[in-house]
């Protein structure tokens, strides 16, 4: 949104962004938690890497199975009984895993995983349809910020996971701790989103609306999902590849190769919080095509810095530059309310596609070049987002 009207936001408004808020950190949470203890979960299945590998991939599975009908879910169901049936979903698939891992079994873990993925899934899609909803609602955008909520929320989990490791708690006692919170928060804070509006059905004699393409036929959609699927390959190998990149590249340390990634994370989280702001004041085309730009312009810095000062500029402005592109899509996907849900899914596919296969197909050429100068690869998706930014500019009001 690139409106710069501000309004007295009602306590119900502000009890629906509260409400977000958490969500979308409680979900970061889950995710940390699970893969901050991956390690641990290796080691009590006594599995190769490559084998863990397969075991993650059922969670992908299952997410990408469930998005792109999560925009159906909730045009039935609505956000809030979306979220506490994606939430139900992840509890009981969190204990299951927590009594697999008991159990040091492998296809029961693996079973898990994939209703997880689904449960993940349906979370995603429907918190941020509400978090579209209330930002139309507020007129100003601040679904940056719910996105940041989440970064911190997964900044949380992952120091919970590395303090409960460092104390020896195990992962199965972690899991189930975790499933409670969430079983918690996923019944009770949905109270607070805003109501759901069912679609309207035609009274007697009225003719009925004709029906519009589906979301995946729609040019613009598409369009906005492809310039998201090069925002989260963008955070994605930024995620997953910049420690080991620090550390093969520029011959530094593990333990400077994991202040990196902080960095990286922390400028991405930083920029999340001020940049609805930003986009505000400048517009949404203009702050995604200077984030893409900043992306490609960090990631070059990075990838041809000759010491580590310089690549950890280039790593934070690159988390800047990485930081709003999915929420604006979001954003952008939700500026229809009557089609939000549908094309929001349809986005969200896009991305989570990008952002899993990614980063394993940056590994494999990483293979072959390196995977230092691997990452330059990511320059493609980045330049064709900038390219295809103007797609996201705000339907004009009815």
């Amino acid at each position: 949104m690139s409106t710069n009207t501000r309004t007295t936001a009602s306590p119900s408004l502000k009890a629906a962004a509260a409400a977000t808020f958490i969500v979308f950190g409680i979900n970061g949470l889950v995710f940390a938690s699970w893969a901050a203890r991956i390690p641990a979960v290796t080691e009590t299945l006594h599995l190769t890497s490559g084998q863990m590998g397969t075991l993650l991939l059922c969670t992908a599975v299952g997410s990408l199975l469930a998005l792109p009908t999560a925009g159906l879910v909730v045009g039935r169901i609505g956000t809030a009984n979306t979220v506490r049936a994606a939430g139900m979903l992840v509890t009981l698939a969190g204990v299951g895993i927590a009594l697999s891992l008991s159990a040091e079994s492998v296809p029961g873990t693996a079973v898990c995983l994939f209703f997880f993925g689904i449960g993940i899934g349906l979370w995603d899609v429907s918190q941020n349809i509400e978090g579209a909803d209330v930002e139309h609602k507020m007129r100003r955008t601040i679904m940056p910020q719910f996105h940041a909520a989440f970064s911190g929320g997964a900044f949380v989990g992952a120091l919970i996971g590395a303090g409960l490791s460092t104390i020896g708690v195990g992962l199965p006692v972690h899991l189930l701790v975790v499933a409670g919170v969430v079983a918690v928060v996923a019944l009770v804070t949905p109270r607070y989103f805003l109501p759901h509006i069912a679609a309207a059905t035609p009274a007697d004699g009225e003719p009925k609306a004709a029906k519009g393409p589906s979301a995946w036929r729609d040019g613009r959609t598409l369009l906005i999902g492809v310039v998201v699927l090069g925002a989260t390959l963008t955070e994605g190998a930024g995620n997953d590849w910049i420690a080991k990149a620090s550390v093969d590249g520029l011959g530094t340390a593990e333990s400077t190769g994991a202040l990196m990634f902080a960095l990286f994370v922390l400028a991405m989280t930083a920029m999340r919080f001020v940049g609805g702001r930003v986009i505000d004041a400048y517009g949404r085309v203009v702050v995604l095509r200077a984030s893409m730009a900043a992306a490609a312009a960090g990631l070059l810095l990075f990838v041809l810095a000759g010491n580590v000062w310089l690549a950890a500029v280039g790593a934070a402005l690159w988390g800047v530059g990485a930081a709003l592109a999915f929420p604006m899509g979001m954003s952008a996907a939700a500026d229809d309310p009557k089609h939000a849900a549908a094309r929001v899914s349809v986005v969200s596919t896009l991305g989570y596609i990008s952002f899993l296969a990614g980063p394993p197909l940056l590994g494999y050429l990483g293979d072959l070049t390196g995977i230092h100068l691997a990452l330059l690869a990511i320059l493609a998706p980045i330049l064709l987002a900038l390219l295809l930014a103007g797609a996201a500019k705000p339907l004009p009001a009815k």
